[in-house]
């Protein structure tokens, strides 16, 4: 039995009449489709009308969309489906979470910089406020992951950090304003990320923490997001052993599943030793730390059985639409479980209040909410309080057209280019551009052709610039194994070969652990995000015209003595 009165749902005698009533009113084949949450890539009508060919489902998440596309889609849903749908996105960051003119408050590492929870409210009323003006209702966040592993290459600036406090303290922020302004939050990725060095997204990872320890950081941080009313929890491709073998001492590794396929982990450790009482969603099943788990056929069924409620995307929504059915037909999925998690899908709706009253949307008033003056404000004010110096070699800040006026420029970011999901915003461009309109003479280092014998004159470089400076972009993104520095040809062309002579400066826009790659640089910064308000704020605290004031939220030496000197 569920208590639908109680935390997170707290319905009414009428709430949980109409949870009853509409779900005993469904057909097997309606209840199936209540269990998937599909994707809407791009929102447009095409992509809706295959989906309602096959289901009805119980919710969907879009990918980032324009404004009047995301309003229009919603729409759309609220006429096609029989129950209101919920409606999600990977409101992570701001509202460019789930429209393109959406507002990047801040990376969530950006905002643990600032050592701040207000700032972490700000950022999820961002979140709300532009997301529900587009008809959305949940949010894909809090990540609340803990970055303990530097070489992890996803999580990283998504997480609030690698201090277990400081992740318990932002997390329980995030879940208590986006549930006020009226969303859903999802706390994940259970049982927890960054402890692996390896992506969920292309391998099962694991969680190798003990169990006491575990509870002590990644566990203190979902017991406050649950203390604070989190509706819904979503589960990782993610192994725990330690835990695992704990509520099931017989099991065999071979039989040791991650969190989305684990009765231990959602039944035992999420539901039981935690009290979640709320809806359990799958992370989405197209990855491959879900599909190298087991069988797709056995497996859509068994995370249902196994204690999920909802089932993220699908590599092929027929086949999986049908493997559901064949499993609820072979008793895998028993007629109990079944209503259990219908039940808390209707429950979570109703508790959003989505069976009262379709929302009225517009694209006009979205667009007075979405991008707005108040959240941009807030981005330039979190930009400036989490900008870091790490280290800094004296005297050699700030920086003027004075005091250094021809400065050689190094960039390390990807190529332009790729599918949009993947592709890190250019921002290396703007920097530059920023410091030519301060005065500076900028020029682009280009690697010689030939390799030894054959390179630019090392006195040549002393005598032509007075200041090395170097921007990093390399972005956390999901489908990549490392996030590095891969210097040029030839021979590490641009390493700092001349940071003994010439004053050197380094900038990360993105991932905080360079100095791995870099031990050697003095002078070392770290922003968290590459949007206009950080490149912005980073030129005013370059030149002296604003202070540093962020707190890092990791230990950006990486553990290793040389990068300190």
């Amino acid at each position: 039995m569920i208590d639908l009165k109680a935390k997170p749902f707290y319905l009414s005698d009428a709430d949980i009449e109409w949870v009853q009533t509409t779900r005993d009113a469904m057909t097997v084949e309606e209840k199936a489709g209540q269990l998937f949450c599909v994707l809407f890539k791009e929102a447009k009508p095409e992509e809706m009308d295959y989906v309602f060919n096959i289901l009805q489902p119980g919710g969907c998440m879009y990918r980032v969309v324009p404004t009047e596309r995301a309003v229009e889609a919603s729409r759309s849903l609220y006429q096609r489906c029989k129950t209101p749908p919920l409606i999600a996105a990977n409101l992570e960051k701001g509202g460019n979470g789930i429209v393109s003119e959406g507002t990047l408050v801040g990376s969530p590492m950006e905002i643990a910089a600032t050592d701040d929870e207000g700032m972490a409210a700000k950022m999820a009323h961002a979140c709300a406020a532009e997301a529900a003006a587009v008809g959305a209702n949940w949010a894909f966040a809090p990540i609340i992951d803990i970055d303990s592993n530097f070489r992890n290459p996803i999580t990283n600036t998504r997480t609030f950090g690698s201090d277990p406090e400081r992740v318990r303290r932002m997390g329980r922020a995030y879940v208590e304003e986006v549930q006020r302004m009226g969303l859903a939050a999802s706390i994940k990725h259970f049982p927890g990320d960054g402890q692996d060095e390896r992506d969920q997204h292309l391998v099962t990872s694991i969680n190798s923490m003990d169990c006491e320890t575990w509870m002590d950081t990644y566990g203190a941080a979902y017991k406050a997001g649950i203390e604070a009313g989190a509706l819904t929890a979503m589960v990782g491709h993610i192994m725990q052993p330690a835990w695992t073998k704990r509520l099931n001492p017989e099991i065999r590794d071979e039989d040791i599943m991650p969190g989305t396929l684990s009765r231990e982990l959602m039944q035992g450790l999420l539901r039981g030793e935690l009290g979640f009482n709320g809806l359990i969603c799958t992370d989405a099943t197209t990855m491959a730390g879900y599909t190298l788990a087991m069988s797709r056929r056995r497996a859509v069924p068994e995370s249902i059985a196994r204690g999920a409620d909802m089932f993220l995307f699908a590599r092929n929504l027929e086949e999986d639409y049908n493997f559901m059915l064949q499993g609820i037909r072979d008793g895998i999925i028993t007629p109990e479980r079944l209503d259990e998690a219908v039940t808390r899908i209707l429950a979570t709706k109703a508790a959003l209040g989505l069976h009262r009253k379709t929302p009225e949307l517009d694209v006009e008033k979205a667009r007075q909410v979405v991008g707005c003056a108040e959240h941009q404000a807030w981005a330039e004010e979190c930009a400036d309080r989490a900008i870091t110096l790490v280290k800094e070699q004296p005297g050699v800040l700030p920086l003027t057209p004075q005091r250094y006026p021809r400065v050689l420029f190094y960039t390390i970011e990807p190529p332009a280019g790729g599918e949009s999901s993947y592709r890190v915003t250019p921002a290396c461009g703007k920097l530059r551009d920023m410091l030519v309109k301060e005065g500076f003479q900028v020029d682009d280092f280009e690697p010689q052709p030939y390799g030894e014998g054959f390179t630019t004159k090392y006195e040549e470089i002393l005598q032509n610039y007075d200041l090395i400076l170097y921007a990093a972009n390399l972005s956390t993104k999901s489908n990549q194994t490392v996030v590095r520095i891969e210097w040029k040809q030839p021979m590490g062309a641009d390493c700092g070969h001349y940071l003994n002579d010439v004053p050197t400066v380094f900038v990360s826009l993105e991932n905080p652990y360079h100095l791995l790659d870099f031990p050697r640089v003095k002078t070392y910064i770290n922003c968290y995000s590459n949007n206009d308000h950080c490149l912005h704020q980073l030129v005013e605290k370059l030149t002296g015209r604003s202070t540093f004031q962020g707190k890092s939220p990791v230990d950006p030496f990486c553990g290793k003595w040389d990068a300190h000197l």
